[in-house]
């Protein structure tokens, strides 16, 4: 394993095997040079080598006397703690907050979960689709009289679930700088999805700004927020809300006169929909590209997930990295003096551990 490198160089982060959110948070940290120490169950595994790369790793059962004692070693010397199990199990294994800030004040526990650590949902198992469903993000999402399509698990899972949990602990350990304590970072996904809704909540409700199914500006209604089919069954995405990219769009794709008046006025909205339709069936992608891509009229490809890496943008960023003979995400944000960078993972998480010193 390459020695870390990049902005959290230095941090020592112990991880509970899970999956979803939890390893994407480890990930995130392992990716800007923090050395994560991946604490698995007997009979675990790799299950996703791409979101559980830059680990040290270790087996532990943690039932046992002599495993429960290499986590209370691991965690007095960790910075972080990242753990996504259901509430109440690692009190039960005698590893919960209060043992464990005990141990080492400055440690920041990182509780990663659906529900949250209480509410009257705290204790039921569930799944991203079932945390979105109850803030309001998943009845926004599909067409009108059809029932909601869950997003992949985007929304939940990644969106308010990791990334509120990462954000949690950098601004837990920026706090500890002052204070010299840690805390425990209760990262619930509910509580993420919320927070992304914060948007909807801020725009008066109306025609355009709505999150009524299918319709408004931004939830499938307007035309000029749209994705169409093109003649060889390519798909394009337009964003073309401003007036000035509206009328790019108009000019460059040629579009008939009537278009160009009324964008917003919802009641135009479906007739032209149906109009850019058929004018989009015109061309194949690539011609369309040809003529849009690149300019004002706020336009993309609908490219596959295994055809993105090719995009030339995307190429051109380095988006994707080759590493251990398959492709990785690069790691996200970019820094200018302390790169992250995509490291493989090591065996030995003890021997690691044995090298850390205590806070």
């Amino acid at each position: 394993m390459s020695e870390a490198q990049g902005p959290l160089a230095g941090l020592k982060v112990i991880e509970f095997a899970g999956i979803g959110p939890g390893p994407h948070v480890a990930m995130l940290l392992a990716d800007l040079g923090a050395e994560v120490v991946r604490i698995d169950r007997p009979g675990g595994g790799v299950m996703n080598p791409v979101v559980e790369r830059a680990r040290h790793r270790v087996t532990v059962d943690l039932k046992s006397e002599e495993g429960k004692a290499f986590c209370l070693d691991a965690c007095a010397k960790a910075d972080v703690l990242i753990e996504g199990l259901r509430p109440g199990v690692m009190e039960r294994l005698g590893l919960g907050p209060d043992e464990l800030l005990a141990a080492n004040p400055r440690l920041v526990y990182a509780r990663m979960t659906g529900w949250g650590q209480d509410g009257p949902l705290a204790q039921a198992a569930g799944h991203d689709i079932n945390y979105i469903a109850i803030t309001g993000a998943l009845d926004a999402i599909g067409k009108p009289g059809e029932p909601a399509i869950p997003p992949q698990n985007l929304v939940g899972d990644f969106g308010g679930g990791s990334m509120y949990c990462a954000f949690g602990i950098m601004a837990a350990l920026y706090e500890r700088e002052r204070s010299g304590k840690g805390q425990v970072v209760d990262a619930a996904i509910v509580d993420g999805v919320t927070s992304l809704m914060s948007f909807f909540f801020g725009q008066k409700a109306g025609a355009v700004r709505t999150t009524e199914r299918g319709k408004g500006l931004l939830g499938g209604g307007a035309h000029f927020y749209q994705c169409y089919e093109c003649k060889d069954g390519k798909e394009i995405s337009l964003g073309s809300i401003e007036p000035q990219f509206y009328a790019e769009l108009c000019q460059r794709a040629g579009l008939p006169a009537e278009l160009a008046e009324g964008q917003m006025n919802p009641a135009n909205w479906e007739a032209n929909k149906a109009k850019l339709a058929a004018i989009f069936k015109t061309k194949t992608q690539a011609e369309w590209n040809q003529l849009l891509e690149g300019t004002d009229v706020c336009y993309g490809p609908v490219v596959p997930l295994d055809e993105a890496r090719e995009h030339p943008h995307m190429k051109a960023r380095e988006a994707y990295v080759e590493h251990d003979g398959a492709w990785h995400p690069a790691p996200a944000p970019r820094f200018s003096r302390t790169p992250g960078e995509v490291r493989s993972s090591a065996e030995n998480g003890a021997e690691v551990v044995a090298k850390w010193s205590a806070n």
